[in-house]
């Protein structure tokens, strides 16, 4: 029998054996079901990246804990918990001390001071002259920089919710999240990795470079977080990182699957990797205009039935086609091809606002912001996909602001417009007026408000609080058991 020292050390090994191990296994047992590689020509690895060459030294956040919760200002260095501030993010409560108490926010969350290459950097953001070891624009000074618009915006989740924990700070009230300095204060771990940015802008790799900007940063990535105490903690169970676009963190989220992922949608995601258990679905941000002051009831909007955007699809969108054709000669329905460079969101926006109903079929993937167009539109969204999953769906009831039809039932012949046909101006004005009351929980914005996207994701977030500690509970099992055997 080995030493007691010998065991010790075989610990360690024994551990990332099995690591190694489980994710073989799990790609082993991968079934064919609702997992798709990516559309990108990019490869899906069939075993974690080795990260042991890639050259990265960033420094890791470190914090003391005090009596008191603790803070950390726009620049992430400790604050004094009982100074004053003037400015504010999203309403909530306050301690009456002119800064908002960590205790009273739904969440409190520790922020990786990771360098801005992994986020405002990807924006163009570097520090000022003065100050070139800040790793934060100053938010409270508008210095943040803009996000790049068109089709870029609608998977631009991670870009707020970092401008929201980054005004906390500073907050004097509290909203749903708030940032604390020492990550035992914490209830979750957030990354700020700007991952669907990185994968729209840099995705592919530029001459005479083979390896892409995405990937090489998805790669420093991982070797970052697996060197943290924070992580080391947890197991990863506890963290929290945005992968909206479902092409993002390709490379990365066999390493990362542990954490809480935030995404659209599962349809690019093997089940033991990411599911409604461990993760979050958050909503695009809608690209159509918000119907503000809407008054245009059933009588005022002459389209019964409307659909514009992309007709020829990849996957299980094959079946906008086929309704494509069923549809385009009905009488009161507008179902067309439409594209950004073709003023394709404003024509939508005018589109959906003057029509009762909104096609939202499954294209390429299971989701898409047409839905969320629909909403802020107050077009009564008919959700034609069967592997959709919604963002709030455990506090929010779809189906009384939304027609769901099976993809089986809505290519039966005359199926779809007896559906539609059948709701009368009663029923369809009780869903018109639900819409308006929701569709503030659609809106992404910076300085947060009271219940709107950002706020609604955080809360979602603190309802996976005690799932997420019960699982870093049951990892530090090992992790004391191995202390005990030194």
């Amino acid at each position: 029998m080995a030493p007691p020292r010998a065991r010790a050390l075989l610990l360690p090994l024994a551990a990332a054996t099995v690591l190694v191990a489980s994710t073989i296994f799990l790609f082993a047992a991968a079934g064919t079901s609702r997992w798709r590689p990516a559309d990108t020509g990019l490869p899906v690895p069939a075993t974690p990246a080795d990260f042991s060459a890639v050259p990265v030294s960033l420094r890791a956040a470190s914090a003391t804990k005090g009596q008191e919760l603790s803070f950390l200002d726009e620049n992430g260095r400790p604050d004094d918990p009982s100074s004053g501030s003037s400015s504010s993010s999203a309403s909530g409560t306050g301690t009456g001390t002119g800064r908002c108490d960590p205790r009273d926010a739904a969440v409190r969350v520790f922020m990786y001071d990771m360098p801005p290459e992994f986020h405002f950097g990807l924006l163009g953001w570097a520090p000022p002259s003065g100050d070139a070891g800040a790793v934060w624009p100053d938010v409270r000074a508008g210095a943040a920089p803009r996000y790049p618009g068109g089709l870029n915006q609608q998977h631009s989740v991670e870009y707020w919710l970092t401008l929201d924990l980054l005004a906390s700070s500073s907050a004097s009230t509290c909203g749903a999240a708030v940032r604390v300095a020492d990550y035992r204060d914490a209830d979750v771990v957030f990354v700020p990795f700007f991952a669907s940015l990185s994968y729209n802008r840099h995705s592919k790799a530029v001459p005479p470079e083979k390896v892409s900007r995405d990937r090489s940063l998805q790669e420093k990535l991982v070797r970052y977080l697996v060197a943290q105490p924070e992580l080391k903690r947890s197991g990863g169970a506890d963290h929290v990182v945005v992968a909206h676009h479902p092409n993002s963190l390709l490379h990365a989220r066999l390493a990362l699957f542990p954490a809480m992922f935030v995404l659209s949608d599962f349809g690019r995601y093997h089940p033991r990797v990411a599911s409604l258990e461990k993760d979050l679905i958050a909503p695009y941000r809608h690209m159509a205009k918000t119907f503000v002051n809407d008054t245009t009831g059933f009588d005022d909007r002459p389209t019964l039935l409307y659909f514009r955007g992309a007709i020829y699809r990849k996957e299980g969108g094959n079946i906008r086609q086929e309704l494509y054709n069923m549809l385009k000669d009905e009488k009161d329905v507008l179902f067309s091809f439409g594209s950004v460079q073709d003023h394709g969101v404003s024509k939508a926006s005018q589109g959906m606002h003057s029509s009762k109903f909104c096609l939202n079929i499954a294209g390429d993937t299971p989701s898409s912001n047409r839905l969320f167009d629909a909403i802020v539109s107050h077009c009564v969204p008919v959700i034609i996909s069967d592997d959709i999953e919604l963002p709030y769906e455990d506090i929010l009831d779809y189906s009384k602001f939304s027609i769901f039809v099976r993809s089986s039932d809505a290519v039966k012949k005359g199926y779809l417009m007896r559906l539609i046909k059948g709701v009368d101006k009663r029923r369809w004005t009780r869903m018109w007026k639900r819409l308006k009351e929701v569709d503030k929980h659609f809106e992404y914005q910076f300085p947060s408000q009271k219940d709107d996207a950002v706020q609604m994701i955080w809360q979602a977030l603190a309802r996976k609080v005690p799932s997420i500690r019960l699982k870093a509970h049951r990892f530090r099992r090992s992790e004391r058991s191995e202390r005990g055997s030194k």
